[in-house]
């Protein structure tokens, strides 16, 4: 619940239960005074009897305003705290199914009642990260054991007498395909968790997207030469925009590695950026496989492959690392596919002047 949304707080304690005590004072006074008053008209009482009298008064009255008081504030404090200490305790030993009911309805929430609801959400949120960490381990557990199972296979393979040439080859080429993604693996594990943790700030500085995107497009002019890819580039002169230049190459890079990766040869790959007053537009094309809508809700999830015959060609980080860094950089990524017919990925950035590190 956000604090501008919040009703009005109520004191657990309102000043109608101090002008209660109030009232119930000055009607014990009068009572008392009564008392004095009907004493001193009988002066044949005996003098213990004329002490006796107010002082029993006043310990009936002493012991039920404590009483009253205790109740008081064990119903409307000590109670509720200690259902929340024995939560909390629920909570510091894993248990994340703890709730804890507000003790008014939503028109009269008081601070005790904001205290829960915070907690009962500090507590969702704290069971949701740790099903995404058990998650995360299974995941990580899973895409290790893949590339490993493969080295071991293989390098069982490579102990059989006999082999021939060929054979050889081809396992060793197999063995450094599979080192090769358990290290791209590990490297895309380590640069999300610190991007995750923030131990990575962004160095923002002024330069031109137009020229960081011509030079990643020309490192993987090896890659659609030797595919026969047709490469296609409609990019303005200049463009400039604010942002860490590091981290945006690591988004252009995997955004391109994904299109050629799935673009089948004879097939065509466009990079097009185009720039309006506010927003810079870039966009990556490929006629490749496509995705499929119930793909394209989890493509941005860490691990998550969509085509599982495209497994062992990635590791599922990624779409994450990129959909981060442009977090980080107030960009925004969207995705436009249908299996058959290809893939569009769009990347949109503040220009320069708008970006709210300028």
């Amino acid at each position: 619940m956000k604090k501008g949304n919040r009703r009005r707080l109520e004191s657990r304690f309102p000043p109608s239960l101090f002008g209660l005590y109030l009232v119930t004072l000055l009607l014990m006074s009068g009572i008392h005074i009564g008392l004095v008053t009907l004493i001193n008209e009988n002066q044949h009482w005996p003098t213990a009897v004329q002490i006796l009298i107010p002082t029993a008064y006043w310990t009936l009255v002493a012991v039920g305003l404590t009483l009253f008081t205790r109740y008081q504030i064990t119903k409307t404090y000590d109670k509720p705290m200690k259902e929340l200490a024995r939560a909390a305790d629920k909570v510091a030993h894993g248990d994340f199914s703890v709730y804890i009911p507000p003790l008014h309805t939503s028109n009269r929430h008081d601070y005790l009642d904001l205290m829960f609801l915070d907690f009962n959400k500090m507590v969702a949120e704290l069971g949701s990260i740790e099903t995404m960490r058990t998650d995360f381990i299974a995941d990580v557990s899973h895409e290790i054991k893949t590339p490993l199972a493969a080295i071991q296979n293989y390098t069982q393979l490579l102990q059989r007498p006999n082999l021939s040439p060929e054979e050889r080859d081809s396992y060793i080429s197999a063995i450094q395909s599979s080192t090769r993604r358990l290290s791209e693996l590990i490297t895309n594990i380590l640069k999300l968790n610190k991007l995750e943790s923030r131990q990575i700030t962004p160095q923002l500085e002024s330069y031109d997207l137009c020229r960081q995107l011509s030079e990643c497009a020309l490192a993987f002019e090896p890659v659609w030469e030797e595919k026969g890819i047709e490469f296609n580039a409609d990019l303005e002169d200049r463009t400039a925009v604010r942002a860490d230049a590091s981290l945006m190459e690591l988004v252009w890079n995997n955004l391109l590695s994904n299109a050629f990766k799935f673009t089948e040869p004879g097939g065509t790959v466009t990079l097009h950026q185009t720039a309006d007053e506010h927003f810079v537009s870039v966009t990556v094309s490929d006629t490749g496989c496509g995705i499929s809508k119930e793909a394209q809700k989890h493509i941005f999830d860490k691990f998550y492959q969509g085509d599982t015959s495209h497994a062992t060609e990635g590791n599922g980080l990624g779409l994450s690392l990129v959909r981060r860094v442009l977090q980080m950089m107030d960009g925004e990524i969207s995705v436009d596919s249908a299996e058959g017919r290809g893939t569009t990925f769009t990347v949109r950035l503040p220009t320069e002047k708008n970006s709210k590190g300028s």
